[in-house]
């Protein structure tokens, strides 16, 4: 599961270079490549934490591969859904843009509607939209981040759906073929070297304690 977590982690750390950086903008492509990376990597992690339950001797929790699959596919939505939140909060109380704008040349609204109906009513070919008196100068009409969501969330949609279909072949072949190589595991005792080098630090520690003692003595 450290894997995993790594990999989110890593995420987070793309999207602030995005902001910083101005990736956005260098990089049409950069926010649908994130948001596609992390439905794959939050439904890795989904899956693995299901997976460790199956495992366990401590709990009694035994999943088919298709409900794995599907609670690994559900977390990840969720982790979306909960950035998006976050993307409007920003946007909302400290002034940010993380829900990107798009132009648009078309608009369809029921408040255009002149008889005040539930009927909606189209707008197309706009090539300029002045505010204030002011042209705003983007080549169209500006849509302030509903599509720049709805797009997050569906490369988000393929990302989840790609690694829920892989863990599902893995579930069921027991972890054997190729969908293997896709699944964050528990780190074996001798691969975990942070465990190691604590484990060396704090002998070295009482060694030296040890040395002390008998100069003492």
């Amino acid at each position: 599961i450290t894997q995993g977590v790594e990999n989110k982690n890593n995420f987070s750390g793309l999207s602030g270079l995005g902001e910083i950086n101005e990736f956005y903008l260098l990089f049409p492509f950069w926010d649908t490549v994130l948001h596609t990376l992390n439905g794959f990597l939050a439904a890795a992690i989904g899956f693995s934490l299901v997976d460790l339950l199956n495992r366990s001797e401590r709990t009694v929790f035994n999943l088919s591969p298709v409900f794995t699959a599907i609670v690994a596919f559900c977390f990840s939505m969720t982790i979306g859904v909960v950035w998006e939140f976050f993307e409007f909060g920003m946007d909302q109380f400290l002034g940010y843009d993380m829900q990107k704008d798009t132009v648009l040349s078309a608009i369809t609204s029921v408040m255009l509607n002149p008889d005040g109906r539930n009927i909606p009513v189209t707008i197309d070919q706009i090539r300029e939209v002045m505010i204030n008196g002011q042209p705003l100068g983007v080549g169209g009409y500006l849509d302030i981040g509903l599509i720049d969501t709805m797009e997050d969330l569906f490369v988000n949609f393929i990302g989840a759906a790609v690694f829920s279909v892989i863990g599902f072949f893995y579930v069921r072949s027991r972890g054997k073929g190729v969908a293997g190589r896709f699944i964050p595991r528990r780190k074996r005792a001798e691969r975990d070297f942070l465990k190691i080098a604590r484990e060396q630090s704090l002998e070295e520690s009482e060694n030296k304690e040890k040395i002390q003692s008998q100069k003492r003595e």
